[in-house]
């Protein structure tokens, strides 16, 4: 079965409440995915996976009538990301060129970040309504120490505590 496929399934539990709850279960899965390999997440590409997390599901929750799913999936490309609202309505800006808003009004940031750091998006209307966005993030995974294949170490993530 491809990583794809996987992402079609209906989450098995209940999806997270909030971005920091999803962005906490996507590093989880990637943990576990790097862990069984022996590597961990490039971190740079650890940060543009969450940020991605954080403005899908908070669009799901803020404009897509609630988040009712959230699927999480390790891929030899990256991650795929499956995100379910309520809401069929397409955001205009989803297919657009990634372009920053001229003026900055308060919002309108996110699908551009989104289209910039994913790969593969897609919307497709759900037959019960709502629609599904699937999005792929390249990662990486370096070797668990740390090093780069050029030999250099990542730089301390701001989502996790550097070691000491």
């Amino acid at each position: 079965m491809k990583g794809d496929e996987l992402a079609t399934r209906e989450p098995a539990v209940a999806p997270p409440a909030t971005a920091a709850a999803a962005r906490d279960h996507a590093r989880a899965v990637v943990d576990a995915h790097g862990r069984a390999r022996g590597r961990s997440p490039h971190e740079r590409d650890l940060i543009d996976l969450l940020l991605v997390v954080s403005e899908l599901v908070t669009n799901a929750i803020r404009h897509g009538g609630g988040l009712v799913g959230f699927v999480v999936t390790p891929t030899p490309d990256g991650v795929r990301l499956a995100v379910q609202d309520r809401s069929d309505v397409v955001p205009p800006v989803a297919y657009g060129t990634g372009e920053l808003p001229a003026l900055h009004q308060g919002s309108g940031y996110g699908w551009p970040l989104i289209i910039r750091l994913s790969r593969r998006i897609s919307i497709e209307r759900r037959a019960d309504g709502g629609k599904t966005i699937r999005v792929l993030v390249p990662l990486r995974l370096t070797p668990e120490n740390g090093l780069t294949r050029a030999g250099r170490r990542e730089p301390p993530s701001p989502f996790r505590p550097a070691p000491r």
